[in-house]
């Protein structure tokens, strides 16, 4: 080993620390928790700075938050979203990355205008995770393909490897393993479960916490307990201190916690296949996200066909910054 590369592992070390260490402010959820996406893109995706100029913004750059429910539906109708033109691809998602969600969604009527504010809300930041998960993936493509082609990687592309195989809980040169968790989680299936778990935004856990999708932690502070907890139960409910933490955890969550193997096994069997990821058949693997089991399952089922949420698994965010103001 030469001097240049031992110096390297030395920084590789200190680097793999700094992000273990990280980690350890946002990790995945240490419990089984409440966590057909075309999505196949398979090009690097431009990364744009979020997003744009609202009259309101929480204390971290890029997330907004809005006084009331209304004024969110209004904000929306302003900037021209519109569900129904995502689908037909005459627009795509802007890039509204909600803080918190309205605490008043409870208020919305009719029904089917609050559900429609809600996917609109959560939408945005599902894209926005999976975008980045794209991005690593495609590196993580790039890097096997150089090293079967019998290239060697510098010092900074080993040590991104050594981060992202810590962060996945898989050994740093088996790329096979790492392309099964780094990958995206489908639209219909993360809109119909943070619509089951959050009570489409109107649980107290989103409402304090901005816990989107219901997982479970067994820490002693800094978490929601559950009001109907069953005696001889520890667990709480993981907040957050915003939506998209929220969105990115329950991503990782899926991709990594061993409750989740057939979800990931599915997943990386339909790529092989060359078939689109469909929510509707990977909820099936969702067992263990609940104690109800099947009839969970069922819920998230009838959730996605019900509001038709498959077509929005070719949704795309908006490739620059919404110039609007929301």
């Amino acid at each position: 080993m030469t001097t240049y590369e031992k110096g390297a592992l030395v920084v590789v070390g200190a680097l793999v620390a700094f992000v273990a260490a990280a980690a350890a402010v946002q990790p995945p959820a240490s419990a089984t928790v409440s966590p057909r996406a075309v999505l196949a893109l398979r090009a690097t995706i431009p990364m744009p700075p979020p997003l744009i100029r609202p009259k309101l913004r929480s204390a971290e750059r890029g997330h907004f938050v809005f006084p009331t429910a209304t004024k969110l539906n209004d904000s929306f109708s302003q900037i021209g979203y519109d569900l129904d033109s995502v689908v037909s691809g005459d627009s795509r998602v802007p890039r509204v990355f909600l803080g918190s969600i309205p605490p008043d969604m409870d208020e919305i009527a009719p029904v089917e205008v609050r559900k429609s504010v809600f996917f609109k809300s959560v939408l945005p930041l599902i894209l926005r995770v999976n975008e980045q998960i794209i991005s690593d993936r495609h590196r993580i493509w790039t890097l096997r393909h150089r090293v079967a082609t019998g290239n060697r990687l510098d010092a900074l592309e080993r040590l991104w490897l050594v981060a992202l195989a810590n962060r996945y809980g898989v050994e740093r040169d088996d790329f096979e393993a790492l392309l099964e968790r780094v990958d995206i989680i489908p639209p219909s299936l993360a809109l119909a479960q943070s619509a089951e778990e959050s009570g489409w935004g109107t649980s107290r856990f989103v409402r304090e916490g901005n816990a989107l999708f219901g997982q479970w932690v067994f820490g002693a502070t800094g978490h929601l307990i559950p009001g109907r907890r069953d005696a001889g139960k520890f667990h709480k409910i993981k907040a957050f201190d915003n939506l998209l933490h929220s969105a990115r955890a329950y991503a990782h969550n899926l991709n990594t916690h061993s409750a989740y193997g057939r979800f990931r096994s599915g997943r990386a069997a339909a790529r092989a296949d060359g078939r689109p990821l469909d929510g509707l058949a990977l909820a099936a693997t969702m067992m263990r996200y609940s104690e109800r089991g099947e009839a969970y399952i069922h819920s998230i089922r009838t959730i996605i066909r019900a509001n038709d949420l498959s077509r929005l698994d070719d949704a795309r965010l908006h490739e620059n910054a919404v110039e609007s103001p929301i």
